[in-house]
């Protein structure tokens, strides 16, 4: 059976967990994004996950997802499509329809028993449409570019007492929002670890679904070899391996031909992305 043939998403967490790797998950804002993040899963020889937040399918009608569908399509390495962060019942059907692999329900900005009752019922939709699905029982206080803003709300971190709640609901991944403290580093990003808690949550899943970490912004090599090593299988990440590229823009643009910046962004998405999937393991684990 080859990667094609079965539901990617899926698949790649599964070899992931297997191989005690983790697989990139990159949200991607344009094509050029879209590009040089193929660029290197096929580079690395590596599964990688591209992203999206719903904004891209209100800004763009879709286009990004479908630009983003074919480049998979055309890749000589598993890739799959993810929508991260669906904060509502429309978004979610209106992207079911769409060229995605995965979909996360994510309903934590309402309190817990309406968060799992929503999840289980648009879980069950995404399933009839054998659309993977991930859901996250934290909440963190703020929000990102292209995110529901949850300032107000009070933050709550991920428990081992929640996992199977949310097994319960049919969901095939857990995003986990717990709270990391290392040697250097007070507080890294707004998804941090508790290593005792991370423990207590892989033991309690008992491989019956997949772990993502998200929020890494920020994360040291040493710091995301670590979450690896604990156990999770989809690491998220934005600027980790956009920096690069946003750096370039500032201090090429109008200073070269569009084409050529256009070019040497794409070459530093890849560049950096590299370099994450190697500390993340995934490199030639295609």
């Amino acid at each position: 059976m080859s990667w094609k043939d079965s539901n990617c998403h899926k698949r790649i967490l599964h070899e992931a967990e297997i191989g005690r790797y983790a697989v990139i998950a990159a949200i991607a804002y344009n094509i050029e994004q879209i590009l040089g993040l193929a660029r290197a899963a096929e580079t690395a020889q590596s599964p990688l996950i591209i992203q999206f937040f719903p904004w891209a399918i209100e800004a763009t009608d879709g286009l990004l997802v479908r630009a983003a569908a074919d480049a998979a399509k055309r890749a000589n390495v598993p890739i799959s499509i993810h929508l991260d962060h669906a904060q509502s019942e429309s978004i979610i059907k209106r992207a079911a329809d769409l060229a995605f692999d995965s979909i996360m329900v994510d309903m934590s900005h309402y309190e817990k028993e309406i968060n799992l009752k929503m999840t289980r019922e648009l879980v069950q939709y995404c399933n009839e449409r054998e659309t993977v699905t991930e859901a996250e029982p934290g909440r963190i206080e703020g929000g990102e570019d292209g995110v529901m803003d949850t300032a107000g709300l009070e933050a709550c971190m991920t428990t081992a007492e929640e996992v199977d709640e949310f097994v319960d609901t049919g969901v095939d991944v857990l995003a986990l929002l717990l709270e990391i403290f290392t040697v250097n580093m007070a507080s890294v990003a707004h998804n941090l670890i508790s290593k005792g808690e991370f423990e207590n949550i892989r033991i309690q899943a008992k491989g019956r679904i997949n772990l993502a970490l998200h929020g890494t912004n920020g994360f040291s090599p040493e710091l995301m070899k670590c979450c690896v090593a604990a156990g999770v299988t989809k690491i998220n990440v934005n600027r980790l391996v956009l920096d690069d590229y946003y750096d370039h823009l500032q201090e090429n643009a109008g200073k070269m031909p569009h084409t050529q910046l256009i070019e040497e962004g794409i070459q530093k998405v890849t560049d950096l992305t590299i370099k994450w999937m190697e500390i993340c393991g995934s490199a030639g684990k295609a």
